[in-house]
């Protein structure tokens, strides 16, 4: 056994002894009575209009506030806890000896530990503001101890995988980066703000799906035992918001999460968050105008300008974005296949500025419609921004035979090795039989969006528990 794995199993007996012996005395280490009035960060911070400790009298306001204890400094007589709380603000408790309960559990407690106390707030000499207890007791008893000296004196946690394995340790290491999810759940509050806003109706469509449509990309499979049959998990919403498109709801989104059994890294993880969006009547010209506005906004709301920088690079999210098509890009004129390839090694990591890349060739397009006046290629685009794809939008195919032909072409595909090759889905043929109105529709990758906007290098840092190879520790 090693050093270090002998020193954490003598904390946490050392630990767990003490809230045995708490219980014994009568005291519960996991107690759920203590009402909080104030979090830590509603407290009144300006201490010019505090008094010190010998200004306080009876009427002075009181204060119950709970957190966890991070630090502790020793003055002969007295006690400084140093307590962190919600958004990770701080507050520092002062314990006397001459008030013998509080000086007592204050003896008792030990880094990590949630504790609750009561009192009111003054001034100390170094001009600091801090909570005088009058009641102190503890909530919760910390039996693992955190790794090193972090709350102290800063992360000294090298290994960044078991901060993603356990994400909890990373925000009591790292309580600045709840931020980032704070802001994440106001990105996606807005997107759907935005959609309700025009009248989209917010849908929920399957997650287990008998066949591989919507998107190229390898399916997740597992097996319904009651069924006897075997269901992929979806690695897009497109067809089923299509059908309700037909079915009569001329403007659906759904904001949900997508399963790819494909590769990780940077901007990659196997499950992810998208919003898909169509509407009917509409072209894939006005969904860049759309989008633009849909950026712009999200830009303001979170970050306070259209100007933002990401890693080091400016970026203007201020429309209107640059449009161009992946010929003209390429410079070239190539097709097919040979297009796409050309782009994606000569011209796809140039696009810093937003970029909205048009006509993408109809072999790469199975579900987007021909364009009119050149029917090699789709009405289509993608949108990226600091040489990423963001978004991929196209005027949705609604012609039963044309995706009867291209449903057949991706089948043959997959039959020649292309694992990534969509099904022949015979009901969604069936209901374009019926009648799709002319459509446009989009997809937006959540997580990207959020890097983007929170200026994170890594897919894992905006999502709360990334996909990680097994922990062998």
């Amino acid at each position: 056994m090693s050093t270090e794995s002998s020193d954490l199993e003598g904390q946490m007996k050392a630990r767990t002894e003490a809230a045995e012996s708490l219980r014994s005395r009568g005291v519960n280490p996991y107690a759920n009575d203590f009402r909080v009035t104030h979090q830590i960060a509603e407290l009144p911070v300006d201490v010019s209009v505090m008094t010190g400790e010998d200004g306080l009298t009876a009427e002075s306001p009181r204060y119950a506030i709970a957190g966890r204890l991070v630090q502790v400094n020793e003055m002969g007589k007295a006690r400084f806890l140093f307590v962190r709380g919600d958004r990770g603000e701080m507050l520092q408790l002062y314990v006397k000896a001459d008030n013998a309960d509080a000086f007592a559990a204050a003896k008792e407690l030990g880094l990590g530990d949630f504790l609750g106390a009561e009192g009111p707030l003054f001034k100390t000499r170094k001009e600091k503001r801090a909570l005088k207890c009058e009641s102190l007791r503890i909530l919760t008893k910390s039996i693992r101890p955190l790794p090193g000296k972090v709350l102290q004196e800063g992360s000294d946690v090298t290994d960044v995988g078991l901060l993603y394995r356990q994400r909890y340790l990373d925000f009591i290491v790292h309580p600045d980066k709840v931020e980032i999810f704070r802001k994440r759940a106001r990105i996606v509050s807005g997107i759907r703000s935005f959609f309700d806003g025009l009248g989209y109706v917010e849908c929920e469509t399957r997650m287990l799906l008998s066949t591989n449509g919507g998107a190229a990309a390898r399916p997740f499979k597992t097996h319904h035992n009651a069924l006897d049959i075997d269901l992929f998990l979806r690695i897009a919403t497109e067809l089923d918001l299509k059908r309700l498109i037909t079915g009569g709801i001329d403007r659906v989104y759904e904001i949900g999460r997508l399963f790819r059994n494909e590769g990780m890294d940077r901007t990659h993880n196997p499950e992810f968050t998208t919003i898909e969006f169509y509407h009917a009547y509409a072209t894939y010209e006005d969904l860049m105008t759309l989008t633009e506005q849909l950026f712009e906004k999200l830009a303001v709301d979170v970050c306070g300008s259209t100007e933002i920088d990401y890693q080091g690079q400016a970026i203007s999210l201020k429309a209107p974005f640059r449009r161009a098509t992946m010929q003209e890009l390429v410079g070239e004129p190539l097709t097919g296949k040979a297009l796409v390839a050309a782009f994606e090694q000569r011209v796809e990591k140039t696009l810093i500025q937003p970029t909205f890349v048009t006509q993408h060739p109809i072999e790469t397009s199975p579900l987007a419609r021909k364009n009119d006046k050149d029917p090699r290629f789709t009405d289509r685009f993608e949108l990226f921004i600091n040489g990423r794809e963001y978004a991929n939008a196209f005027s949705e195919l609604n012609d039963p035979v044309d995706q009867r032909a291209r449903f057949a072409s991706q089948v043959s595909a997959k039959a020649g090795g292309d694992e990534e090759a969509m099904d022949y889905d015979e009901d969604f043929c069936r209901a374009l039989e019926y009648g799709m109105p002319p459509t446009a529709g989009e997809g937006i990758g959540i997580d990207r969006l959020v890097m983007l906007l929170t200026n994170q290098a890594s897919i894992r840092d905006v999502i709360l528990f990334p996909q990680m190879r097994p922990d062998e520790t």
